[in-house]
């Protein structure tokens, strides 16, 4: 009689498991189902990009506000061109805005963090945010701290 239950509890216990396994690889994946509601695209050119990954969040002040929706190489100036699908209740970012490539903690994923300017003209679909940072590369930054402009 004892068995039936054991067997109950220990099924549970491997279905709690795989549900927080599933649940985990989701939010790694960034696939967390939250869409741009009535999104419009603008872009942002980039030297470089980083670890940065299509639907990684755009943020504003620490709000999602989007997600990344493209990332290609422009031929002509050999720079990452980012596609930003922002969501439509955020048409009111100035012409001026900046674009930041950001990690989230030390080690983080990587997403994009925009800064209004005061500009009273707007982005609309299609724009060029112009103002842009790339990401900080942490190998690099060792590297200059270690080996970097000795003696001058």
């Amino acid at each position: 009689m004892h068995k039936p239950i054991v067997e109950i509890i220990v099924g549970l216990f491997v279905l709690a498991g795989l549900s927080a396994l599933l649940f985990q690889s989701f939010r790694v994946g960034n696939l967390n189902g939250q869409a741009v509601v009535d999104p419009y695209t603008v872009r942002a050119y980039f030297d470089n990009i980083g670890g940065l990954k299509v639907r990684a969040p755009v943020t504003m002040a620490g709000v999602d506000i989007g997600r990344i929706s493209s990332i290609s190489l422009d031929p002509s100036s050999y720079r990452a061109v980012v596609e930003l699908s922002v969501s439509g209740e955020y048409r009111n970012l100035p012409i001026d805005t900046s674009a930041a490539i950001n990690t989230q903690g030390l080690l983080g994923e990587q997403y994009i963090s925009l800064e209004p300017g005061g500009d009273p003209t707007y982005l609309k679909d299609g724009d060029r945010i112009k103002l842009t940072q790339s990401a900080i590369v942490l190998e690099n930054m060792i590297g200059q701290f270690l080996f970097g402009n000795k003696g001058e």
